[in-house]
């Protein structure tokens, strides 16, 4: 039996059912697992002691293109929308192979960590040179990491119309296999599990209409849930209308992508009648503000998608879309973004980061995590209110309005991945020089 006792917090935001607030209180984790909240609890186990300390879940991202840290800030996609920007980077891409994929990975894993993220998914939907999905998930399990990986493709190239160039994209046959094979090796359904896989064909410009509809009754058969980019921005309704005659929305409906297994990336561009479907059907949708506001791609309808009850997570999409990777400050820009739109009441830092918590473990079909209550996972971040972004604070507790950017310890599953704001389980210093020979020998 392993137990953690975090001692004596100044502040727990909960984010559970009641979305309780308790001050001075512990956290007694188990076999990991939360075992009890309460004041005075002891333990024979290891003692975090947090006074001085704001206590919430581990934040969950619901969309990321770890890959990308190899390829931040490139020349030529610095000013560029989605499309331009996508055929600037396509060639860098394709000289990846496994070392890049593993290395960027950890990379991009070990950033999200220390911004208080202890559940992250990954859409990886490019294989060059024998790149398989594994060298995303050995990289998530040496940090520890719960990861949600999913099993992305392209299959329509520029000579048939699609965006990507020939060489990046795959025979259907082929993809649907390594669905099956990636699913059966690695996806674990049980509570609590560690890593669990998705399918997700990238977007409707790079898949045809078929490799949809049977990913889509794959994933039913398999029980695994479903992704994919969707209503990005302009181009991407233009393209929708053009090519299917219809609207993104409709044409999710129409081929099986709307339900509760399923969740979109960005949905900037969603209209009235497409939110009203996906809060009908319980679709869900990763909103990326950072990466939106990156782009050019505008503003999500958050606040509507809120308020009709649409399922809404956070991510920080591809570190070249974004080129950062925190998901705290992922958090603040989706309140920031809401009060530019509608208002400086339309979203609280309180509801922003439940959305980054419990909001996105819904999303992703994890109801175990993303919040802190009696039986749920043992992942806590605990960030430290003596520092100078939180002097003068008057409500230590709004975090995204006066509070750390890093976090000061995160436990994922009750083991503790950072500790004193620095990663326990890598080498970063080793894992930096990595990257950089990874990105030297790129640009030559």
């Amino acid at each position: 039996m392993q137990e953690t006792l975090i001692r004596n917090a100044d502040i727990i935001l909960t984010m559970d059912d009641d979305r309780r607030e308790l001050a001075n209180h512990d956290i007694l984790l188990r076999d990991g697992a939360v075992a009890a909240i309460g004041t005075g609890l002891t333990t024979d186990g290891d003692v975090i002691d947090v006074s001085g300390h704001l206590v919430t879940p581990g934040l969950v991202n619901t969309h990321h293109h770890l890959y990308q840290t190899l390829t931040r800030a490139v020349p030529g996609g610095q000013n560029a929308l989605l499309f331009g920007w996508l055929k600037t980077l396509y060639p860098i891409w394709a000289r990846f192979g496994p070392d890049e994929m593993f290395t960027s990975a950890q990379v991009g894993l070990a950033e999200l960590a220390l911004s208080g993220c202890s559940l992250s998914s990954d859409h990886l939907y490019l294989y060059p040179n024998g790149a398989r999905l594994e060298d995303t998930i050995h990289a998530a399990t040496a940090l520890g990491l719960r990861f949600h990986p999913t099993r992305g493709a392209m299959s329509i190239g520029e000579s048939d119309g699609g965006l990507p160039p020939d060489a990046l994209v795959e025979r259907e046959a082929d993809i649907l296999n390594d669905m099956i094979r990636v699913v059966d090796a690695f996806h674990d359904p049980s509570e609590g599990a560690m890593v669990r896989v998705g399918l997700a064909p990238c977007s409707p410009f790079s898949v045809s209409r078929e490799l949809m509809r049977d990913a889509a009754l794959l994933a039913r058969d398999k029980g695994v849930m479903l992704h994919t980019h969707l209503a990005e921005n302009d181009e991407d309704i233009a393209y929708s209308q053009e090519m299917f005659g219809c609207r993104p929305g409709q044409y999710a409906e129409d081929l099986g992508w709307t339900g509760d297994d399923v969740w979109h990336a960005h949905c900037v561009k969603l209209d009235g009648s497409e939110i009203d479907l996906f809060a009908r059907s319980r679709t869900g949708v990763a909103h990326c503000p950072c990466s939106n506001c990156r782009l050019g791609s505008g503003i999500a309808p958050l606040r509507a998608m809120r308020d009709a009850g649409v399922p809404v997570g956070l991510g920080v999409d591809g570190s070249a879309s974004n080129d950062a990777g925190s998901l705290v400050d992922e958090a603040r820009q989706a309140m920031l973004l809401q009060r530019v739109a509608r208002g400086a009441d339309a979203m609280s830092s309180r509801e922003a980061l439940e959305i980054a918590t419990r909001g996105g473990a819904d999303v992703l079909g994890r109801p175990d995590c993303g919040r802190l209550a009696v039986g749920a996972r043992a992942d806590v971040a605990i960030w430290d209110l003596h520092g100078l972004e939180t002097a003068g604070s008057w409500d230590p507790a709004a975090l995204l309005l006066a509070g750390p950017r890093r976090v000061r310890h995160l436990l994922v599953e009750g083991r503790q991945i950072v500790r004193d704001g620095q990663i326990t389980t890598l080498d970063i210093d080793a894992l930096i020089a990595r990257q950089s020979q990874l990105v030297a020998r790129l640009m030559a």
